[in-house]
């Protein structure tokens, strides 16, 4: 193609703005059955009312679900009374922590508890397990996107590869996955709520190791988190997220991250790294039917307090 037919291509496309449409995105309303408060529980007792507070009902898929944060997470979103739950990783973490899964399918007789192999960088793969969870629970209320990966290149040697493989997971497998689950979640006519990971990362500049792939991918997930939350609230879909801040887990393990850690915990008022089940009072709030209702596009940070230095 020659130059000129380039530049007349671009001048097209530019004067075509003049005339595009807008589509335009719908608010839910107050008399919608779908984001109207709920009516109160009948009071039989103060630990009835408890109880109801932060119940979690439905079916659940977890993405990177083998994880530590998303095993724990599945974990007490059991306790509080999920019904099914679809664990979603790559073959080979789910084949890791195969033991963790049966524990919880031990623990949880009552639930129906399956796991199927994914690879969220793959439209036809997310299309595929979506599709078979959506059929294997006869529905889908409940997303947790914990899929992700670091990303600790410094910026000036980065190549395009790896940059984009940190953008291509971390944020576009979170939207495509939000997408499958939203799809069908609008199709049952039922609402239901997404909970998108973010990152302390979204919100500062990580020291000592430069991560701007990274970062930059977590920021872009947290604005996606508000962005859907206001266009899919008309579809009685609640979507949120959380923010952890360094924990403890293998991703920051190992003798050879041993000074690092120690800076990460001098960097932080409350001097350590968090516990994985330290995040899973925000994530059972947001999925619980009565307590997070009306919580929809916030991003819960759970740092220990390093953002306030």
């Amino acid at each position: 193609m020659s130059t000129e037919t380039l530049a007349g291509s671009t001048e097209d496309q530019r004067a075509a703005l003049t005339s595009r449409i807008l589509p335009i995105m719908t608010l839910s309303e107050g008399s919608s059955p779908l984001t109207h408060p709920l009516p109160p529980v009948p009071f039989t007792s103060a630990r009835s009312r408890a109880e109801a507070r932060f119940q979690v009902q439905g079916k659940a898929i977890v993405t990177g679900g083998a994880g530590a944060l998303g095993l724990i997470s599945s974990q007490a979103l059991l306790e509080h009374g999920l019904s099914s739950l679809c664990i979603m990783d790559l073959p080979r973490a789910l084949e890791m922590s195969a033991e963790q899964i049966q524990l919880l399918a031990s623990e949880f007789p009552s639930a129906d508890i399956t796991k199927i192999p994914f690879d969220v960088t793959s439209m036809e793969s997310i299309e595929a397990a979506f599709e078979q969870a959506n059929k294997t629970m006869e529905g889908i209320d409940i997303l947790c996107c914990f899929a992700g990966i670091p990303g600790c290149q410094p910026p000036l040697t980065v190549t395009p590869d790896q940059f984009t493989r940190v953008i291509d997971v971390n944020l576009n497998g979170s939207f495509f996955c939000a997408q499958a689950a939203a799809k069908r979640m609008e199709a049952s006519g039922k609402g239901g709520c997404i909970l998108l990971t973010a990152s302390v990362s979204a919100h500062y500049t990580n020291f000592p190791q430069p991560q701007a792939a990274h970062n930059s991918s977590k920021a872009a997930v947290a604005h996606l988190t508000r962005n859907l939350a206001a266009e899919w609230a008309v579809h009685g879909i609640r979507v949120n997220g959380i923010s952890p801040g360094y924990m403890d887990t293998i991703l920051n393990a190992g003798d050879s991250l041993a000074d690092v850690r120690k800076i990460w915990d001098s960097r932080c008022p409350m001097g350590w790294m968090g516990d994985p089940e330290e995040i899973t009072g925000a994530v059972v709030l947001l999925f619980s039917q009565r307590a997070g209702r009306y919580i929809t596009g916030a991003d819960i940070v759970i740092d220990g307090g390093t953002l306030t230095l």
